[in-house]
């Protein structure tokens, strides 16, 4: 066996699935707040994508400009999902909200491409591509930047969830009833944490773009980014670190391992793997809680 080998395509996926643990990152802090799981979490980062290379590109902004606008426009985006859509189905089945994310999942992967053309958008965020020689070790320099950049940002979410308005959050998710009683405005936190997920996926967005192109394909980046939540426990920020490492490694060691025994697409089998094997023998994940109710 390959040690090498094995060791290459490991660094390469600790990388890769710190990037798909940003686009999980949106799903844990909904759920954290609004015990919501949020289904349009992928064609959101793939919005954030579109949004950035049309401000670079069609505008005409400088792409030191164009990522912080996206940002806000899309934290924008989030709060205004949430009022329009989210904030009406208070009350009813919680079911029901998920369909209507999976619903704005569906609609804004077949939205965006029809507006700005199928064809694959270039977005250059100014990442080398060139590789990177770690003594034997052949490191993605692209994957590496993006996933530094993606542990940055996880890091501080966690920072954020420990500041004062942080807590509100947390309050929030623990009670909203007694949330509510105390004067917390539960709305206006459930709006935040919408928000805060649509700049998680468009930082995300705009990595894996950067990386791989711009198209309805990022949508895709949801089966990966629930693998990890449900692994690392859907309301557990350091679960999408350990799990997003789990995940990319598993992938690139099938990449790497499998598919040279079955003929490829071994890949692409992780995820829904991971989600099938998690929710059967340890459905709350990792690190996520057990919620126990008085009868």
């Amino acid at each position: 066996m390959d040690w090498i080998l094995l060791a290459e395509l490991s660094a390469n996926g600790v990388f890769v699935g710190l990037m798909y643990a940003l686009v999980s990152l949106g799903i844990v802090l909904i759920y954290k707040t609004s015990g919501t799981a949020n289904l349009a979490q992928g064609a959101i980062a793939m919005t954030g994508g579109y949004v950035t290379w049309a401000l670079a590109t069609l505008i005409g902004l400088p792409i030191w400009l164009a990522i912080p606008a996206a940002l806000v426009a899309m934290f924008g985006f989030g709060l205004l999902m949430e009022r329009i859509a989210l904030r009406r189905m208070i009350g009813q089945p919680v079911i029901m909200t998920i369909m209507l994310t999976l619903g704005v999942e569906i609609m804004l992967r077949g939205l965006l491409p029809g507006v700005f053309g199928a064809a694959v958008k270039r977005l250059d965020i100014g990442m080398p591509q060139q590789p990177l020689f770690v003594g034997d070790l052949l490191i993605n320099r692209a994957t590496l930047i993006g996933g530094s950049i993606s542990l940055l940002l996880i890091v501080l979410s966690l920072l954020f969830f420990n500041s004062r308005f942080g807590v509100v959050m947390r309050a929030v998710a623990d009670d909203q009833t007694a949330s509510w009683s105390v004067g917390i405005r539960v709305e206006r936190a459930i709006a935040v944490a919408w928000g805060l997920a649509a700049v998680s996926a468009t930082a995300a967005g705009v990595l894996w773009g950067s990386t791989q192109g711009i198209d309805w394909s990022l949508s895709l980046l949801l089966i990966k980014a629930l693998a990890i939540a449900i692994l690392g426990g859907l309301d557990s920020i350091p679960g999408v670190l350990v799990a997003g490492v789990i995940v990319g490694v598993a992938e690139s060691l099938a990449t790497g391992v499998l598919d040279p025994l079955v003929g490829g697409g071994s890949r692409d089998v992780v995820a829904a793997v991971i989600i099938l094997v998690t929710l059967l023998l340890k459905p709350h994940g990792l690190f996520g809680r057990h919620h126990i109710e008085r009868v």
